[in-house]
């Protein structure tokens, strides 16, 4: 069985959380710099302007607020916005519906009866029984901070033996950005990149006193350029299914589609399951791997 749910012993600074304030304000800020006046049917005032994207006035008067109002909550003070302004802001700001959902934890956080540090999180008996039945289809469950939680035989041939790393290691996030094997795997590597980015960014506004994301974003943050990039943007966006191209070190290409399910325990956990189009060469290739298990890994290694 290759099933795992061993939770991370991440190192964690004590009290060290994410500034929901400041999230608040470079996410306003970040969506209002992408409009242009001409995006939301507003006249431009010359070429020359001293900000990128609408100013404030103009966002708050698509909006319907007053201009005070608006950068009240652009400063980070959101503790009395309601729900229909909050819904009106989103609207003149084109979000996505990812996007307002964001914008709405970050302004209205909820509270949480556990900090997030101390709840161990834990996949079920069933769940695991489920993976381990999936025999031909790389399937995982992966949690909050992108954290590996557990994963059948299948997911270990396509994408490594995790039992082999440490538990604190079993996080996609550092597996993208500081482990090169995965630069290898992932052909488009920069859009794998971006995914994981933004669903941190959505666990960041669900839960921005969590001091293991913070942690996990600080040592992202300094050791790899590119996550400082991604991260700056600001970006959040959820991704239920897609197709995905790999290069595999043993069988070659792979091209594989996708299909995310959260859970609606309140577990915040998702299973992913990978499956390849019947007949084809990546199906094919899925099936020597079957044959070869966590070993295709190995084998590839030597």
């Amino acid at each position: 069985m290759e099933s795992r749910d061993e939770q991370p012993d991440a190192m964690v600074t004590a009290g060290r959380t994410l500034d929901r304030r400041a999230e608040l304000s470079e996410f306003l800020r970040s969506r209002r710099a992408r409009l242009k006046p001409e995006d939301v049917g507003l006249a431009g005032f010359g070429r020359q302007r001293r900000v990128p994207g609408l100013r404030r006035e103009e966002l708050a008067q698509l909006a319907g607020v007053s201009v005070a109002y608006y950068t009240r909550l652009e400063q980070g003070n959101g503790r009395n916005v309601s729900a229909e302004v909050l819904a009106s802001i989103a609207r003149a700001l084109r979000l996505t519906e990812a996007e307002h959902a964001h914008l709405t934890h970050l302004a209205k956080p909820k509270a949480h009866k556990k900090k997030p540090a101390a709840r161990q999180q834990q996949v079920r008996g069933a769940l695991r029984q489920l993976l381990d039945s999936m025999d031909g289809v790389p399937a995982y469950v992966v949690g909050r901070r992108a954290e590996i939680l557990a994963w059948n035989r299948m997911a270990a041939a396509v994408f490594g033996d995790w039992a082999q790393l440490p538990p604190a290691e079993r996080n996609w996030a550092r597996l993208v950005f500081l482990h090169p094997d995965y630069r290898e795997l992932f052909v488009d590597w920069e859009q794998k990149a971006i995914d994981i980015v933004c669903a941190l960014r959505m666990d960041a506004g669900c839960y921005p006193d969590d001091p293991r994301l913070s942690a996990l974003v600080g040592e992202l943050s300094v050791k790899s350029e590119e996550f400082r990039r991604l991260w700056a943007t600001h970006d959040v966006k959820e991704k239920s299914h897609g197709v995905k191209q790999l290069h595999h070190p043993l069988v070659g290409d792979l091209d594989l589609n996708f299909e995310s399910f959260r859970m609606t325990d309140g577990s915040d956990q998702s299973l992913v399951t990978y499956h390849a189009e019947p007949g084809s060469p990546s199906a094919e290739s899925l099936r020597l791997l079957a044959s070869w298990g966590a070993d295709a890994t190995r084998a590839a290694t030597r």
